[in-house]
């Protein structure tokens, strides 16, 4: 290939992988080299460990799986002799007998380069350490007369390695990442990023990875940053994009001259849409034809059924009324409503005969004793078994609806209404909730697949929450308002706040005990909740590893 002297055309991959399916990661690369070579790129980028999606966990300890991921990469890398752009691809790799997190230079039909990930993130979501072996400090790749410099992801979180790849004369910073998406996390990637281009004096492009894994959302949003800390590329957000940029030598550095900037959605357009992909790629990349729920009338199955049509369509989308002797007439017909704007087939399955069959069942054992939280529970329990029989009999998925003010303390029944295969919200406390409810109402996303207008009847977000398992029941009946509970959860769970510093927030110390205990005594529940979207800096499961049995408790 002929040295590039001054003009460098650097091709953005920020795809969708689907973990383990490397010949169709692979196809859709080659798609994106395709369109890449009409936009006469010199070099393709795509994100950290792209081939066989991000973050495999113990995937990786299968040999035939690192076999496997090799293959395809040097197929690739045999496809570049074509004289086509060359690839920087992201791979699980044998290094000796060390497994490393890399990255490879496919050019000329060969992999030319290959650099190991040093800074193995084990944090939060991240458990690399486990799986991988740290790299060496990495000096730069010589891609046909420039110095590239290319740290992965967590390297770049820190000083250390691109302060060797500048010494050691590296030219620009190229970045391939799986960083997930939380609130404001966009901008604690650039923060991250100016520092570095700051130390090293370098310019540097950030390439994302883009969908969900599992409970992860990686939401692309891609950006390029001078040497001057300008902001001269961005790519959409929670949106696939291929875009090809000229750069050129300016003296001692390398200068964007045609970038361009996509701006990033709102945060409350931003969690619906991370929630709405998480959805849609947890059903569709699992094989589910479908999704069914119970629409209750209340806000949570609404919002929830609401989210599942703008992800899939409404032809994908089932709900179930399920009332029973406490269900208002109102809920009956706010749920019909919210159905019939959403335009979803809807079903009305009255639990009496069923719940009476288990009461029968249960009489022997429950005579003389007063009805309590047991039989109100047989009434979720006898829903969620109806709607797992419906899953089992007709194919799509049961969407879990419980948000993560109650799974923070409980409030959601096993074998119940935590039934089901996936949970857009689980991350998402009820006050946001409401306020995400009123926002789509009258905003629709453009990737969206729902309807215009409103698609969740007014009165069910102005009505006092309810699970409607004992006559006139409402949520406040056993917690406190929501903003106030919500307040409290955030700063035991986001924040680790002592009992007292909570209280000096204006919370009743009791009652901050109070809660404290129920979030502690509801771990055994979430332990054996469905995943879900992770769209807050710490969510239950990947985040914060509570042990079930403890009995410590943060007092005065």
């Amino acid at each position: 290939m002929t040295p590039i002297t001054d003009t460098l055309r650097l091709a953005l991959v920020q795809l969708n992988p689907t973990m383990g399916d490397l010949l169709g990661n692979a196809a859709k690369l080659r798609d994106a080299r395709a369109r890449a070579t009409a936009e006469g790129a010199d070099l393709m980028v795509t994100s950290e460990l792209f081939i066989c999606g991000y973050p495999p966990e113990d995937l990786v300890l299968k040999p035939a799986f690192i076999r496997a991921c090799r293959k395809v990469v040097e197929d690739l890398a045999a496809e570049t002799a074509d004289g086509g752009p060359a690839i920087l691809i992201g791979a699980p790799w044998m290094v000796g007998d060390e497994l490393h997190n890399v990255v490879c230079l496919l050019d000329e039909g060969k992999v030319q380069a290959v650099r190991s990930k040093v800074d193995l993130p084990n944090y939060g979501p991240f458990d690399e350490k486990r799986v991988f072996q740290s790299g060496p400090l990495p000096g730069p790749i010589d891609f046909r007369g420039v110095r590239l410099g290319v740290p992965i992801c967590e390297d770049t979180w820190s000083d250390e390695v691109c302060e060797c790849l500048a010494e050691t004369g590296a030219e620009i910073l190229i970045v391939p990442n799986g960083s997930p998406y939380w609130a404001d996390r966009v901008e604690e990637r650039i923060q991250v990023e100016v520092a570095r281009v700051v130390e090293t004096g370098l310019p540097l492009v950030y390439v994302n990875q883009m969908g969900g894994q599992d409970e992860l959302i990686f939401d692309g949003a891609s950006f390029a940053l001078e040497a001057d800390r300008t902001l001269s590329i961005q790519l959409p957000q929670f949106e696939e994009a291929v875009a090809t940029f000229t750069w050129k030598r300016e003296g001692e550095t390398w200068k964007c001259v045609d970038g361009t900037r996509v701006a990033t959605p709102g945060l409350a357009e931003a969690q619906w849409r991370a929630c709405v992909m998480g959805l849609r790629d947890y059903v569709t990349k699992n094989g589910f034809p479908g999704v069914i729920l119970g629409l209750s009338g209340g806000i949570d199955s609404a919002i929830c059924a609401a989210m599942a049509v703008d992800a899939l369509g409404a032809d994908k989308v089932r709900c179930v009324m399920l009332p029973y002797r406490y269900t208002a007439s109102e809920s009956l017909e706010d749920a019909e409503a919210c159905a019939r704007a959403l335009g979803v087939d809807y079903d009305v399955v009255p639990i009496e005969p069923a719940v009476a069959g288990m009461e029968t069942a249960l009489k022997p054992m429950f005579e003389g004793l007063t009805p309590d939280v047991a039989e109100e529970n047989i009434q979720a329990r006898t829903r969620g078994v109806i709607l797992m029989a419906l899953s089992n009999k007709f194919g799509p998925m049961v969407v879990t609806t419980g948000n993560k003010s109650e799974m923070s303390v409980g409030y959601a029944t096993l074998y119940g209404d935590m039934n089901g295969g996936f949970n857009p919200i689980k991350d998402i406390y009820k006050t946001e909730v409401f306020k995400l409810a009123a926002w789509r109402n009258t905003n629709r996303p453009a990737d969206a697949l729902g309807p215009d207008g409103e698609v969740i009847p007014v009165r069910i977000i102005t009505k006092p929450p309810s699970a409607e398992l004992r006559p006139d029941q409402t949520d406040q009946d056993s917690l406190p308002p929501y903003d106030e509970l919500d307040d409290i959860l955030e700063c035991l769970v986001e924040r680790e706040m002592g009992v007292s510093e909570i209280a000096a927030r204006g919370h009743d110390e009791a009652l901050v005990n109070r809660i404290q205990n129920l979030l502690y005594v509801a771990e055994y529940k979430r332990r054996q909740a469905p995943p879900g979207v992770k769209v807050t800096s710490r969510n239950f499961g990947r985040d914060r590893r509570y042990p079930i049995t403890n009995r410590f408790r943060d007092k005065r």
